[in-house]
Parts: structure tokens; C-alpha cells; sequence
């Protein structure tokens, strides 16, 4: 099999070929990204491409399926560059996908797409995938979503894909991760269990994370298996407040919802922090997964726990772990963090 990957280069993309490289199955992997790497696995050729403007039918000739990654989550004082980025360049991929014939795409979305869930209750793959409006992330993966509804009734020929991952860490993504979300003031030496004083008890506040290994692996089962359709993709347990706690060793405060939304607001407009407020109304918001589908239609079962992936991100942003791809670019102390703030927090690509 000859897979390409566009977005290779990032958390899930440098994990997804991994998985690939080790499937007897692929004999050839063209990771595609904006910028070239000087990490080289040994099956994958690399291409450089934007998918807001390059040609991409051409990469894609040959292909027995293309791995649809590559998402902007910055800059968010600028939402028009990220629709153009997410959702035109999404289009685009898609259009490629069909104008050079390839049989299977995969597509990363999220439960970031899925509309606030009920109290109680996890909800599977049919539940609606409206979004939340008040964050550019969830607008835009509802809005290809839709594209995608309409791309499968025009493509009956093409298997689609959708992955609906919660958030995924690793600990060589945890400096990207820190730069996207929290920035160049974040006190990387403070984040370790037993120095972080609080955890905020937010009512409501309940995430689902896996390991991008894992996440990775569910890619690689779905271009092998013949299935279509969405995927849930989360690991146990639930992350609220208390297992928050337990696991950084810090006692839990009651934080009311406004007050957690203003201080991000009040940070993002003062540009001290890259993630926008409607970041946190989100993940106030979106509902609790059911995964028995992916586990029981792909046969994926992830290695790690979900507390594993968030002990793998905080060791990582302690050690200012990365890789040799320009996005998991290691941390690179005081001189990074003042081409950070130069280049405007919150407003970079």
C-alpha cells in the first residue's frame, strides 16, 4: 500500500507514520508538510506542500489512501487565516483526493465538532456535530463535517473516514502544545506534581485524553479495515478535577465558570496567552464519547490510560521535549521565549 499523510510533521502526524512504518502491509509513505523535516523514517518520502494553494492531485497519484491531518490552531486574534487554513484547505484536500482516485480517506476531526452533550451519559458517533460557536476550533471541524456529509453522497466510490479524537499528548508534543495553547509565560520549571499549587474545580469540567500512539494506531486500523463512517477515540478514565488533582499531587479550588472564561479572555485580549476564551467554553461544553464503536469494529484498545498521556505531556513540557519536525521543535529557553513574544502571542501561524 502507498499511503500519504498531509500534516505528517505534528504530534499526530509524526506518530501516524510511525505506526505506518512498522505495517508490513504499507510499502510507501509520503508525509507531507509545509516545512521539510530532518527526521527520516526509512519508508517515507517527504513533499512540500500548503494546502491552502499548492497542487495536490499529483502527490496524491497512486495512492491507496490519503490521512488528512493538517489543521492551523494559530493565530486565533486572526480566524480568517484558519478557516482558510482548516476548512478551504480541507476542501481542497478532498477535491484532490477525488480528482486523482484515491479509494480511502481519512480525515482527522474531534470532539470539539460534536454539539454540548447531555449530563450523565456518554453519546456515540450519531450525536450532532454542530459545534460550539463561540470557539473558531469547533466552527471550523462542524464545518467540514458538513463538507464531508456532502463530499460522501457525491463520492460513493471514495471510503471516508472520520476520527473523532479527544485530546491527545505525547510527551515529544508537549512543548508544541505549550506554545499553542499556553504560551511563553507558562513557568515550564513550575509544571511537575507536587509544585503546581491548585487545580481550578470547574463545574463541568470533564475531558477526554488518549496517548497519540494510541490515536495513531486507530488510523492505522482504519486504512487496513475496510470501514467508513466516524470513530470516537478516547482512553479511560474521564479527566475531571479530582483525577487532575491526584495526579499533580494539588489540592482542588472551586473556580466558577465565568471567572475560569474571564481570566482566559481577559489574557488572550491582552495578549499573554495564545488560547482564545472560547477554547475553555468548549471544553466546558463538549460531551463524554462512547468508543465502544472503535473498539469493537476496528478491534483498537489503546496501551495507555488517559492519565498516562497527561503524565507524558507535564514531564514534557518540564523537560522541553520535542522532536526533528518544525512543529515539535524542542523548547529552546529564554531565546525561544522571546521569539515567541516578538512574533505576538496568539498570532502566529
Amino acid at each position: 500500500m502507498r499511503v500519504v499523510v498531509i500534516g505528517a510533521t505534528g504530534n499526530v502526524g509524526t506518530s501516524v507514520v510511525s505506526a505506518l512504518e512498522g505495517e508490513p502491509s504499507v510499502t510507501s509513505i509520503v508525509g507531507v508538510a509545509r516545512r521539510l523535516p530532518a527526521w527520516e523514517p526509512g519508508k517515507t518520502e517527504w513533499r512540500t506542500a500548503d494546502v491552502r494553494k499548492d497542487a495536490l492531485a499529483e502527490i496524491f497519484s497512486g495512492a491507496d489512501a490519503v490521512v488528512h491531518l493538517a489543521w492551523l490552531f494559530q493565530p486565533t486574534h486572526d480566524p480568517v487565516t484558519t478557516w482558510r487554513a482548516n476548512v478551504l484547505g480541507s476542501i481542497r484536500v478532498f477535491q484532490a483526493v477525488a480528482e486523482a482516485g484515491v479509494p480511502a480517506l481519512i480525515y482527522a476531526s474531534s470532539v470539539g465538532a460534536y454539539s454540548p452533550g447531555p449530563d450523565g451519559r456518554p453519546v456515540d458517533e450519531s450525536w450532532p456535530t454542530h459545534g460550539w460557536p463561540n470557539a473558531a476550533y469547533s466552527r471550523e471541524k462542524s464545518y467540514v463535517e458538513r463538507v464531508l456529509d456532502t463530499f460522501e453522497r457525491d463520492h460513493l466510490d471514495i471510503r471516508v473516514v472520520r476520527m473523532r479524537p479527544g485530546f491527545i499528548f505525547k510527551r515529544e508534543s508537549a512543548t508544541e502544545q505549550r506554545r499553542l495553547f499556553a504560551g511563553p509565560l507558562l513557568p515550564q520549571r513550575l509544571v511537575r506534581p507536587g509544585l503546581i499549587p491548585f487545580v481550578p474545580d470547574i463545574p463541568g469540567l470533564r475531558l477526554q485524553t488518549l496517548h497519540t500512539e494510541d490515536a495513531a494506531q486507530a488510523y492505522r486500523l482504519a486504512i487496513m479495515h475496510p470501514v467508513s463512517g466516524a470513530f470516537n477515540l478516547a482512553a479511560d478514565p474521564v479527566v475531571d478535577p479530582p483525577v487532575l488533582a491526584e495526579l499533580l499531587g494539588a489540592r482542588r479550588v472551586p473556580v466558577p465558570r465565568w471567572l475560569a472564561t474571564s481570566a482566559v479572555a481577559a489574557g488572550w485580549h491582552m495578549h499573554l496567552i495564545p488560547a482564545s476564551p472560547g477554547l475553555i467554553e468548549l471544553a466546558l461544553r463538549t460531551p463524554v464519547m462512547d468508543t465502544t464503536r472503535a473498539r469493537t469494529e476496528l478491534g483498537w484498545c489503546p496501551r495507555h490510560s488517559a492519565t498516562d498521556a497527561l503524565r507524558e505531556l507535564i514531564e514534557g513540557v518540564y523537560g522541553g521535549a520535542g522532536m526533528a519536525t518544525p512543529p515539535l521543535a524542542p523548547d529552546e529557553g529564554p531565546r525561544g521565549r522571546l521569539k515567541e513574544m516578538a512574533s505576538g502571542i496568539g498570532r502566529r501561524q
